[in-house]
């Protein structure tokens, strides 16, 4: 009876153990990031042409999401590279949105003059908002966020992007 003993009490200490880190794990709180991620896929935003998208259609991509304004030199400015980044990349897990903090009739005469390869919002001051609970605490622009495929924010930016800081960090995903 005692040969049985110890493989039941082994196996009992084992499973009490596995239960006690899921159940701590369940219990962890979700950071403002995540909280930030879970906020944007639960939005509807309005595009250039006025049509309302909901964000949860790019889930499970690898998102850049760039927090900009026509106004906004530096954010114009790399807006040609992001561009070309998301064209480089056409086919690929990666797609880039810029979230404009703008009107809407602004974004749409922006879109017009400018080629834009990436889909363009228009969430005015619920973009700043948005931009906070990313981590943006200054609410300057512009900003620019790294999402992972698993809705995990890797990488914040302040200010105009290393596109060649950002080529790597999409290479460590």
């Amino acid at each position: 009876m005692r040969k049985n003993l110890v493989p039941i009490i082994v196996v009992g200490i084992l499973f009490a153990a596995l239960g006690v880190y899921f159940g701590y794990r369940n219990l962890e709180p979700d950071t403002p990031q995540t909280n930030a991620v879970t906020s944007l896929f639960n939005l509807s935003m309005p595009t250039v042409d006025g049509n309302a998208e909901p964000l949860s259609k790019w889930k499970n991509k690898t998102l850049l999401v760039n927090f900009w304004a026509t106004w906004c030199a530096p954010c114009v400015d790399e807006m040609p590279e992001l561009s070309a980044l998301q064209t480089a990349n056409a086919g690929t897990n990666l797609q880039i949105i810029g979230i404009g903090i703008d009107s809407a009739s602004n974004i749409a005469q922006f879109a017009k003059k400018h080629q834009i390869t990436y889909p363009l919002y228009t969430a005015g001051v619920t973009g700043t908002e948005l931009s906070r609970q990313f981590g943006n605490q200054a609410g300057g622009l512009p900003y620019t966020v790294l999402i992972d495929s698993d809705g995990k924010v890797k990488k914040t930016y302040l200010g105009r992007l290393n596109i060649k800081e950002v080529e790597a960090d999409l290479k460590v995903q």
